[in-house]
């Protein structure tokens, strides 16, 4: 099983296999509109500039589980998106990652990239939120928080998993080496 066996909704609600990426370097990324990481939009935009030429894209998917910060429906996220935060890339349907609605991409992206802990900057904030809602968090591969970012290499295999609070510039750096 690879990441091209899934067909995922787009923005639109209409099905599209993630096949259509293969030979790609993806960024996948669980995003939400009200939230302290939602700036991170900027930073990810400045990524996918310098690399989308390049046979790189992020895959965004919204999701409400987190502090109710992704609410609305997928279109108004997205213009939300494209308004404020002027996100050049492909926004699907809002999801679940977590529990018993959780999109099986996501199941497949946690079981291949499993939690490993909360690092960078903003971390110990992020825990004690963390600890607060389950103190067994570090328990279980769950995704803790909306940016959570899961990076696919040209072939469809997860490498790597950051945590909504790792530096941005490690993601580039990471991607940079797949590319």
């Amino acid at each position: 099983m690879s990441i091209y066996d899934f067909e995922v909704k787009d923005g639109e609600g209409n099905m599209v296999s993630l096949s259509k990426y293969k030979g790609k370097v993806l960024l996948i990324v669980n995003s939400a509109i009200k939230c302290g990481f939602t700036p991170q939009y900027t930073e990810l935009n400045e990524i996918y500039s310098e690399f989308n030429g390049m046979g790189f894209e992020i895959l965004d998917f919204p999701c409400n589980q987190f502090g109710g910060q992704a609410p609305g429906t997928t279109e108004e996220i997205t213009e939300v998106c494209r308004l404020k935060w002027m996100v050049p890339y492909e926004i699907f349907d809002k999801i679940d990652v977590n529990g018993e609605n959780a999109e099986p991409l996501y199941e497949y992206l946690k079981k291949e990239q499993p939690f490993k802990d909360i690092t960078g900057k903003g971390a110990t904030k992020l825990k004690l939120v963390l600890k607060a809602v389950d103190r067994h968090y570090k328990d279980n591969d769950d995704i803790k928080w909306n940016f959570t970012k899961f990076l696919v290499d040209r072939k469809g295999n997860v490498v790597r998993r950051f945590e909504p609070t790792e530096d941005l510039e490690d993601v580039k750096e990471a991607i940079t080496e797949l590319l």
